[in-house]
Formats: structure tokens, C-alpha cells, sequence
């Protein structure tokens, strides 16, 4: 898991793993666990998700909801992250665009990436449905596990290469 990941409080990792029981893993039902409505939006084109203050202490999202699904989930992700990390850098909010760039800082945006991808794709869970996809056999081990966490193949290989795990497409 990421350095992002290890420095969330231990209470925050307890309630984010509650979640990580079977792929994919429920988003829904973690942000609402930690207090984040999530609302599809038609946000302006190239635009894939904001959080912003509610008015009320908290932050809500929204996702652009011409996006594809895959893409939708790691937008949600992406901006739970924000919340997690980076909500005293949030002010009037932020909006991500397609690269997941905002106006915040390159390091700041590759941190809410990095625990995005930890949050969707948790390295014990990946080696699990990894370990059955082998003994299943088959080509397209990426492609199985992509679809079973229902993120993008490419989210999926970064994933496989950081855990040192060399599988062909």
C-alpha cells in the first residue's frame, strides 16, 4: 500500500477495510461511511469530478456522469482521497479534470491517485482474486482482474507492477 495510506489514521484504515472484503470494491457504501455524498453531475466537458464544502463541516462529490463507469468509480475514489488528505488544502473546492490535475499541486494530486488505486484495488485483495484467476488458468489476467475491481486495465497493470507481480496482458 501506498505511503499515502500508511499515514491515514488506523481508525480510517479500519473503516476504509471494512469495505475491502470482495471486489469491487463497495464505493457507495464507503463514502457514505465517511460522510461524503457522491452525486453524478453534468459537470463542463473535460471535467471529471469536484469535491467542494456542503455548508454544514463536510465536503460532497460530484462526478461527471457522461464519464464511463470505470472511470466514474476512480473519479470517486479520487476525491475521497482529497477529503482524507487534503481537506485543509480544499477551501472553496476542487476540480479535477480528466488527468486528475486541478489546481493544486502535481504532488499533491499524484498522492490522492496513489490512495485512489488503494482504496479501489487493495494489495491483499488483488493477490487473492490474482491467486484464483491462476488457478482458474487462462490468458487475460489483467483483463479478469480489471473487470472484477472494475477499474481501468491500465489502473490494474500500475497496480500488478507495483506489487511486483509480472503477468502478461
Amino acid at each position: 500500500m501506498s505511503p499515502e495510506w500508511r499515514h491515514l489514521p488506523e481508525r480510517v484504515r479500519e473503516l476504509i477495510k471494512q469495505f475491502h472484503d470482495v471486489a469491487p470494491v463497495r464505493l457507495p457504501d464507503l463514502a457514505r461511511a465517511l460522510g461524503v455524498p457522491v452525486k453524478a453531475a453534468t459537470l463542463a466537458p473535460g471535467i471529471s469530478g469536484e469535491v467542494r464544502p456542503d455548508g454544514n463541516g463536510g465536503f460532497i462529490a460530484r462526478i461527471n456522469r457522461h464519464d464511463p463507469k470505470k472511470r466514474q468509480r476512480f473519479s470517486v475514489a479520487h476525491e475521497l482521497a482529497h477529503v482524507l488528505l487534503h481537506a485543509d488544502q480544499i477551501g472553496e473546492g476542487i476540480t479535477d479534470d480528466v488527468l486528475y490535475r486541478s489546481t493544486l499541486s502535481n504532488r499533491v494530486e499524484a498522492e490522492a491517485n496513489r490512495l485512489a488505486a488503494d482504496i479501489l484495488m487493495p494489495d491483499d485483495l488483488v493477490l487473492e482474486y490474482l491467486e484464483i484467476a491462476e488457478e482458474r488458468g487462462g490468458a487475460g489476467l489483467i483483463i479478469y482482474l480489471a473487470e472484477a475491481f472494475s477499474v481501468s486495465e491500465a489502473a490494474m497493470k500500475i497496480k500488478l507492477d507495483q506489487l511486483g507481480v509480472a503477468v502478461d496482458a
